[in-house]
């Protein structure tokens, strides 16, 4: 099965993350289908935190990829990213 979810990169307590698309038997950094785009939190001010491809996230969530809670929550806390 095919899953929207985070993989983190950055170094050590400056994480970033990769929002991707991946087999859910993989590992959380290991190789991806497709990466969606990115989330920041230690993004300063001026700034993206977040930013995503809304239609790639419609065509994964249309042929059958599940959301992981997080990502879930990520798309509702920042809704024009």
């Amino acid at each position: 099965m095919v899953v929207i979810r985070l993989a983190r990169g950055g170094s050590k307590k400056r994480p970033f993350y990769s929002i991707v698309a991946t087999d859910k038997r993989n590992r959380r950094d290991s190789n991806y289908i497709e990466r969606l785009g990115y989330f920041n939190p230690k993004a300063a001010e001026k700034e993206q935190a977040m930013r995503l491809a809304q239609d790639r996230l419609t065509y994964w969530t249309g042929v059958g990829a599940q959301i992981s809670p997080t990502v879930k929550r990520l798309i509702k806390d920042h809704p024009a990213a």
